[in-house]
């Protein structure tokens, strides 16, 4: 008998599904750039929510969410945080990678680069990968 999968992992995946479409169909790609920053930008914002997702639901599934008010947003320190007091470094270390592709440089930045945007979605998967 299969399990069924995670909820959360769909909906994550869906984000990510949604931020290439965007990038193939919108972004106007050349031979190593996107050429429209508006849509590089919109794809890496959906596909960063789509971690942000995954992480809270592998806090959870580890009985080890990070505690706040209900008004309050988590902030990226805290999961840094919460996975050093985990001593999940591997963890860790996909977090700070999706966040800077996806969060910094391709959403704040605008970075338009193929190869960059790219491996950010591929640090996103393996972090939705960890709830399947």
């Amino acid at each position: 008998m299969r399990l069924a999968t995670n909820p959360v992992y769909k909906e994550s995946m869906r984000y990510i599904k949604n931020a290439e479409e965007v990038l193939a169909t919108k972004a106007d790609k050349n031979s190593m750039y996107y050429r429209d920053k508006k849509y590089t930008k919109m794809a890496c914002d959906t596909a960063y929510n789509g971690v942000l997702l995954a992480l809270k639901e592998y806090l959870r599934l580890r009985n080890n969410p990070i505690k706040k008010a209900k008004y309050q947003r988590i902030n990226i320190d805290a999961f840094k945080q919460k996975f050093s007091e985990m001593k999940d470094y591997e963890m860790q270390n996909y977090l700070k990678s999706a966040y800077n592709i996806l969060h910094l440089y391709g959403y704040y930045d605008g970075i338009t680069d193929i190869v960059v945007i790219n491996s950010g979605i591929k640090f996103a998967k393996v972090i939705i990968e960890k709830i399947k």
